[in-house]
């Protein structure tokens, strides 16, 4: 069997063999208004960048100040909006050769051949740019770290590193820190103690999230060639990250409530949720399994959203 060659028997071309023939050639299916639409907005990652969002808020709801105007608040939303998904689709754009070598990813619009990466890339330049221009107009600081953001998670993360080296998630967890402190900063006017706060916890809190993930498609990764701490450091030591990183992340967070002199009703609630994560990522080391490690995804997410909802209402 070795170098020989199958062929089918059919004379019309298989669906598999057309599919192939049409992304080679560089064509895109037919399809609709809204299909292309609805493929637009999945390079965004909608719940990624919801999630993003939302800490720009609690970090903008986090200052005790009489700038929490609905004009302020939509300008916050629209300026992370357009420069979060844009990064987000300029990610798209550089990953999307690994993207086709991974089953979970290989339906998305650029790898399947339905959007074209020259559209694409006009979207994410776009989106970025606008973002870009309506944070600076607000204000420079604020612009800055929304820059910093787009910075580490496009060129830093994803250009540089993410080919290279599992520490990336560093970068990529700075990176999705900068909506919590650019919502602080634009409420406060200036970088300070608990906005830093605020981005690390979201810095501590990304193991938690990419490195579950990453030990539920492990396979995936290493069909793409790109190094995960699961593949270059093994099952325990990942465990083990996410574990301490958990535990920092949740300290952090019970700090910025503490700082905020939250009321006690608050600081319950969002300590019950953090002794809960944090008890869930020590199991996994403790006792692993495939379960708790997707479910330890799952509620990392949930976490960080109910977190922030704490903080932003309290």
């Amino acid at each position: 069997m070795s170098g020989a060659r199958w062929e089918p028997q059919s004379t019309s071309p298989s669906p598999w063999r057309k599919a192939i023939e049409t992304a080679h050639n560089g064509e895109r299916h037919a399809y609709g208004f809204g299909q292309r639409l609805r493929d637009y907005w999945a390079l965004g990652k909608s719940l990624q960048t919801g999630l993003l969002l939302f800490t720009g808020v609690a970090g903008f709801s986090s200052a005790r100040c009489p700038v929490l105007s609905w004009s302020s608040l939509l300008a916050l939303l629209g300026s992370l909006f357009f420069a979060v998904s844009g990064s987000t689709v300029l990610n798209m754009v550089y990953d999307r050769d690994i993207d086709a070598r991974m089953k979970r990813t290989q339906g998305r619009p650029l790898p399947a051949g339905r959007l074209g990466a020259g559209e694409a890339l006009a979207l994410g330049l776009g989106l970025s740019a606008a973002g870009l221009i309506w944070a600076f107009s607000l204000t420079r600081t604020y612009g800055l770290v929304v820059l910093a953001g787009l910075f580490f998670d496009v060129v830093v993360y994803t250009i540089f590193l993410k080919r290279r080296t599992p520490w990336s998630i560093l970068w990529g967890g700075i990176a999705g820190g900068m909506p919590a402190l650019a919502g602080r900063v634009l409420a406060v006017g200036r970088i300070d103690l608990l906005g830093i706060l605020l981005a690390l916890a979201v810095l501590f809190w990304i193991p938690t999230h990419i490195l579950t993930f990453s030990q539920k498609y492990a396979e995936d990764y290493r069909r793409a060639g790109v190094p995960v701490f699961p593949n270059t450091h093994g099952e325990r030591l990942t465990r083990g990250i996410v574990a301490i990183s958990t535990a920092l992340a949740a300290l952090i967070m019970i700090a910025v409530a503490v700082l905020l002199e939250l009321k006690w009703g608050y600081l319950r609630a969002l300590g019950a949720l953090s002794f809960l994560l944090v008890v869930m990522a020590f199991t996994t080391v403790v006792r692993p399994s495939s379960s708790l490690n997707f479910r330890l995804f799952k509620f990392a997410s949930l976490y960080m959203l109910g977190a922030m909802g704490l903080i932003a209402l309290g």
